[in-house]
């Protein structure tokens, strides 16, 4: 699970006109302890808290990673790219499936995210899409550096781009149910129960489509 320490001005910068910079700091810590709970909810997976601007021992991510027995790992160097692909690679060095997530996105539950471990039994790779043309989940058999490299991170073509880097490799890949995430003011209005107990996710468009290889 990637993540920031919850510093207020520093984490959801475009929230701050509607809720302030403690508000946004406060709403993204929410979202934060929600993600990791559905994470921890999937049996048989370890879960690893990579956390930017993080210190070892104090902060809210220590403190997350202290209650729920995680190892806390720094992000590195690197654009948001480098960086999951180092993650990602560093994960499967021991294990055979790795999916990774964000930690702004009301809609994780332990269910969604055990289907793209299942997704993974027969497919090469897993996304979950985002309502904004990104995605909220990817899961991989195998390091692919490939996959992320020359994404234009924050836009609305990374989930297009990707696509198109997964039929490059000549990979297979299945698409969960897409999913909102929070970024601007008027995402809040599709979660109004925001910090009520998380609900199974309702897809913003139709998924589960499993895309061949190209011949």
């Amino acid at each position: 699970m990637f993540a920031r320490e919850p510093i207020p001005g520093l984490v959801k910068t475009r929230l701050i006109p509607a809720l302030g910079a403690a508000g946004a700091a406060h709403l993204y810590r929410a979202l934060l302890e929600r993600a990791l709970d559905a994470a921890i909810g999937v049996p048989g997976v370890a879960v690893e808290l990579w956390c930017s601007g993080a210190t070892p021992s104090v902060g809210v991510c220590a403190e997350l990673a202290r209650r729920h027995g995680l190892e806390l790992r720094d992000q590195g160097a690197g654009d948001l790219g480098q960086r999951m692909a180092q993650a990602l690679g560093e994960a499967l060095a021991g294990s055979e499936r790795a999916v990774l997530i964000g930690s702004d996105c009301p809609g994780y539950h332990a269910t969604y995210l055990s289907a793209a471990f299942a997704a993974l039994g027969g497919q090469d790779a897993v996304l979950g899409p985002a309502a904004d043309g990104g995605y909220v989940l990817i899961g991989l058999h195998r390091p692919a550096p490939d996959l992320f490299a020359g994404i234009p991170w924050g836009t609305d073509a990374v989930l297009a781009r990707t696509r198109t880097a997964l039929a490059r490799l000549g990979w297979t890949w299945a698409e969960l149910p897409c999913l909102q995430d929070i970024d601007r003011p008027e995402d809040l209005a599709a979660y109004p129960d925001l910090f009520g107990p998380p609900q199974e996710p309702t897809p913003c468009s139709p998924g589960s489509i499993a895309s061949p290889s190209p011949s």
